[in-house]
């Protein structure tokens, strides 16, 4: 069955979206490099578990919507920060005034 724009794994009548994806499905959603999804897994970012004989990784489809929940709440948080200037938050790119140019 045809899925543009979603996970490749599909429950078998196609209907019903899977309840765990692979890491490539993750890669792909976030669109990352499936190597930067695996740190995301590995570093404890994205909870994730490891199935079959190859311990290959699976991430459960709540796990990912709560994880980029997450980052959206961080990136507002991060923003309103810089906003009310507080320079403790030194994450992100420095912005071009305080460079030594």
């Amino acid at each position: 069955m045809d899925n543009p724009g979603g996970p490749r794994a599909r429950c078998e009548n196609g209907d019903v979206p899977p309840r765990f994806y692979l890491l490539a499905d993750v890669a792909e959603q976030l669109n990352i490099s499936v190597v930067q999804a695996r740190a995301l897994v590995q570093n404890g970012d994205l909870p994730a578990i490891q199935v079959g004989g190859r311990g290959q990784w699976r991430i459960e489809a709540t796990e990912l919507e709560a994880y980029i929940q997450r980052m959206y709440t961080e990136t507002r948080e991060r923003i309103e920060r810089r906003r009310k200037g507080d320079a403790s938050d030194r994450s992100g790119p420095v912005p071009p005034e305080a460079t030594d140019d």
